[in-house]
């Protein structure tokens, strides 16, 4: 299979200049360069480069995890706390995580390339964690929305931005899978938080599990910050944020893959625990047991397509599995309305899903460069905000007003749409690098 090559630190497509020593002026010849030579960065895929995936692998683990928890969450407001609220205003505060998140990481990229990151990290966990503690004290949907929704979102964006951008820099051989294991860390997160956070509402209340969670996020990403080094400083530029890279085509097609990809991606994460509630007629506990299936397969997957991802192409893993995450939600979750069929379309669904957040990166890194990678991810926030704002909102709002609150056929068409036109956006941007139908891209 043909690829694209690469070295570890720089683009697709990109050169580096070479200047014979005869081209030299005389003068020039016998200077002593190498006090002024910059520091090699450290080398890649080492055993201290596993050490920061494990850091980052922790702060995914609750940062994303605590987000991808928030149906428990949202079964328990719409069911017992709120129940006269609309659907799609407590969608609200799970979206803002998300959202804020992505919109507070635009500047965490830029940060990234000036700060040191392990005390970015600290500080995320710090905030983060008080932001849920806080949540405990809130009783109306409008304290929610600015405690577990919006200050979370700002902390978590400290942890999220550090943890995706991190692992590819210390990598080339190994990069797509050491970036899958380190954001496998949000499936697992998502797999015991579910379980945990459902134990904890029944047995001790909301507020306990929200302080409970935040302590430990205090308490873990605290420590393991000090894992979460930057693998070399970036070079240094004249403007804070680089803005030509959104006159790159590539980049235009990944932001819109991205964008539509993380709106399809969150849909189900929130909505079925409910579905397997108020459909299926399955108890309370059934909530947390559906996210823990889509967590626990796509553990499984982010791992996988790690691995498959170094072997035929990120970008063409990426597209597959965003291709059969569609397919699962169209030809599985929406005609049948049985417990098997159901069951069966949440795991296969987290099993391919999980690619659509791990490989992002590892696909930005190919093509821009690894020395690149903070502020592009950082841009591509935008993509994923913009996601989160069309994903669970106007799909809470589908519900209510087509489906009144138990027909959730609308709901599922339009994440397959959404997953479609991810896929779509990344055939484009595949065919664009190469036409070539074996092409390691």
């Amino acid at each position: 299979m043909s690829q694209v090559p690469t070295s570890p630190d720089t683009a697709v497509g990109s050169e580096t200049p070479t200047i014979e020593l005869d081209q030299l002026p005389a003068s020039e010849k016998t200077r002593d360069v190498e006090p002024s030579a910059p520091a090699s960065p450290p080398a890649t895929d080492t055993k201290y480069g596993w050490l920061v995936v494990l850091g980052c692998f922790f702060a995914l683990m609750l940062s994303i995890g605590t987000t991808t928890t928030y149906g428990v969450y949202l079964q328990e407001y719409k069911l017992v706390e709120f129940p006269d609220a609309a659907s799609s205003l407590l969608s609200w505060i799970g979206t803002l995580q998300f959202s804020m998140m992505c919109f507070f990481g635009i500047g965490v990229g830029v940060l990234c390339e000036h700060f040191d990151t392990r005390l970015l990290s600290a500080l995320g966990a710090l905030v983060s964690g008080l932001a849920l503690v806080a949540a405990s004290f809130c009783n109306s949907p409008w304290k929610l929305l600015l405690t577990q929704g919006l200050l979370y979102g700002f902390g978590g964006s400290l942890l999220y931005i550090t943890g995706l951008t991190l692992p590819p820099q210390w990598f080339s051989k190994y990069r797509a899978l050491a970036t899958g294991i380190a954001i496998a860390g949000s499936g697992i997160g998502g797999l015991w938080l579910s379980t945990a956070t459902r134990s904890m509402t029944n047995n001790l209340s909301r507020q306990w599990s929200l302080r409970i969670t935040g302590l430990v996020i205090i308490g873990v990403c605290g420590a393991t910050s000090l894992l979460m080094k930057m693998r070399f400083k970036p070079e240094k530029r004249q403007k804070i944020i680089d803005l030509s890279v959104l006159r790159d085509k590539r980049f235009v097609l990944l932001f819109l893959g991205a964008m539509f990809g993380s709106a399809g991606y969150f849909v189900p994460y929130y909505f079925m625990p409910s579905y397997a509630v108020v459909v299926l007629g399955k108890n309370s506990d059934w909530g947390a047991n559906v996210s823990s299936i889509m967590n626990g397969a796509s553990i499984a997957g982010r791992i996988l397509m790690g691995i498959l991802g170094d072997r035929v192409g990120s970008l063409n893993t990426l597209w597959a599995a965003t291709l059969l995450s569609c397919l699962s939600i169209l030809v599985l979750w929406l005609p049948f309305s049985g417990a098997g069929t159901f069951f069966a379309a949440a795991a296969i669904f987290g099993f391919f899903s999980g690619a659509i957040v791990s490989l992002i990166p590892v696909v930005t890194a190919n093509i821009f460069g690894v020395r690149r990678l903070p502020s592009v991810i950082g841009l591509l926030m935008i993509a994923y905000m913009t996601g989160g704002l069309i994903s669970s909102p106007p799909a809470g709002a589908m519900l209510d007003k087509y489906g009144h609150g138990k027909d959730f056929d609308s709901l599922i068409i339009y994440t397959g749409v959404l997953l479609g036109a991810s896929s779509v956006s990344q055939t484009l941007l595949r065919l664009i690098i190469s036409r070539q139908l074996w092409y390691k891209v």
